[in-house]
């Protein structure tokens, strides 16, 4: 009698686990392991991948030449724990805070500068994050510096002339997954601040469900455990989620990026927006274009 399909034992097809039919075996969904890792791998799905990198750079330096200098500030102790602002001319005005992407081990706030003029513009401060990227620490680190750092500005928002009541935060791609674990934290609990120090999210081409990245080609440096796994996958906690939220993802963005934000999306009970004709890549540049997809949805956010 055969076996179910779900009980076949794996044989070796060129190089790779496979069923007892010589297929290529199943480890994700309806994904073997070559194209799981080819759907977490965004520069796959990019022909630009490397130029629109460099750029995020290129365009943060000719920012900086035009506003001139942020000011810089320590929200912790280490080394990496700094945040850049660019600083709006109005008083008390409100914050974004930008938490770059780079598959949680790459960029850094220098490259991260590059939307700070359209809110300058608008008369919000931006702020550009630093923290530590792996491995130098562990994935929990990194959300715990992210938290840290939106508790600091929320109590000392008045040295930049800001409003630490308003504070509104985005992320990209990995930044979207830190950003998501900043939106579902305990601020009462870990910091002692109001239930909901953000008023509002930006969640862009983003991971939001670990249990794949685990799976993947990414295991061999992000370095997780099952209870690692459950507390920092934001789509499991979505209802500790009380602000809006809008989550956004490139039509160019590989299958597994896209179902990860619908899903999402449909945890917190809200639609997903696609930006057409836009790689995983392209689409945070809508950020620092004031009539773009991105910065449009972040300044209304905000009432700018």
């Amino acid at each position: 009698m055969l076996a179910p399909l779900g009980r076949w034992r794996t044989c070796i097809f060129k190089g790779r686990p496979a069923n007892l039919l010589g297929m290529p075996a199943k480890v994700f969904l309806d994904y073997d392991q070559a194209e799981l890792d080819r759907q977490y791998n965004p520069r796959a799905w990019a022909t630009n991948a490397e130029a629109a990198i460099a750029a995020y750079g290129s365009d943060s330096e000719a920012v900086r030449r035009r506003l001139g200098p942020p000011l810089s500030f320590a929200y912790g102790p280490s080394a990496a724990e700094t945040l850049d602002v660019y600083c709006a001319s109005k008083p008390r005005a409100p914050i974004h805070v930008f938490v770059h992407g780079g598959a949680w081990r790459l960029l850094s706030k220098r490259e991260s500068a590059f939307p700070a003029e359209t809110f300058v513009a608008a008369g919000a401060h931006f702020v550009a994050l630093d923290f530590a990227l792996l491995p130098a620490v562990d994935l929990s680190e990194m959300v715990r510096q992210v938290r840290s750092a939106i508790a600091w500005l929320h109590r000392n928002a008045g040295h930049f002339g800001g409003d630490g009541e308003r504070l509104y935060i985005s992320g990209h791609s990995s930044g979207a997954h830190l950003a998501a674990s900043a939106l579902i934290a305990d601020w009462q609990r870990e910091f002692g601040l109001p239930p909901t120090p953000l008023k509002a999210g930006l969640c862009v081409s983003g991971i939001y469900d670990l249990r794949p990245v685990r799976l993947s080609a990414r295991r061999n440096y992000v370095l997780l455990d099952d209870a690692m796994e459950e507390a920092l996958s934001p789509i499991r906690h979505a209802r500790r989620i009380a602000c809006p939220v809008a989550v956004v993802y490139g039509s160019g963005d590989s299958d597994e990026f896209k179902r990860q934000s619908r899903e999402f999306a449909a945890a917190l009970g809200v639609e997903p927006v696609e930006g057409a004709g836009l790689d995983h890549f392209q689409i945070v540049d809508t950020l620092a274009e004031p009539a773009g997809l991105l910065a449009r949805i972040a300044l209304a956010q905000m009432g700018l």
